[in-house]
């Protein structure tokens, strides 16, 4: 193994994969790369981020700045399943900060922390839109209306 093979990530064929079936690449590209990217490793590592730019020539304070910009993107390791808390006015109204205070709690982790084993990334947001269930929590794409944070250990306690 030479020296430059060392230093390479120890994943990068599904990026390979991904470079290659998107050529030719262009700043424009940038957007669908990084969804792939993220589609495929879960987050964008930085190590395999910068390998791609490397390969592609497209300038890495570039493709960070977009990935920096936009929500969607991770640069950290995401939870298996995202816990979602409501802090629309309805949802504070009816007592969302004390289900945000009880998800702390029980994960363990403040507003975009993960857990250590990483079953749970926990995030705030500015309305779940469905005001009539305040207040509401979300886990991956089910909804939880109505909630008590005795309800909360529960409701997460069906994920595994």
């Amino acid at each position: 193994m030479t020296a430059a093979e060392k230093t390479l990530p120890a994943n990068l064929s599904p990026a390979l994969r991904i470079v290659e079936g998107m050529q030719p690449i262009t700043e424009s590209s940038i957007i669908p790369l990084l969804q792939r990217l993220q589609d495929s490793y879960g987050y964008l590592p930085r190590d395999i981020v910068l390998e791609v730019c490397e390969r592609t020539g497209l300038p890495a304070s570039r493709v960070f700045g977009v990935a920096t910009f936009y929500a969607q993107f991770h640069l950290a390791p995401r939870g298996r399943h995202v816990v979602r808390c409501c802090r629309g006015t309805a949802c504070h109204v009816r007592g969302g900060h004390a289900i945000a205070q009880s998800v702390r709690r029980e994960l363990g982790v403040e507003e975009g922390g993960t857990t250590e084993d990483l079953r749970f990334t926990f995030e705030t947001v500015a309305c779940l839109g469905t005001c009539f269930l305040a207040p509401v929590i979300m886990v991956d794409d089910d909804y939880y209306g109505n909630v008590r944070p005795a309800k909360i250990g529960g409701i997460l306690a069906m994920y595994e």
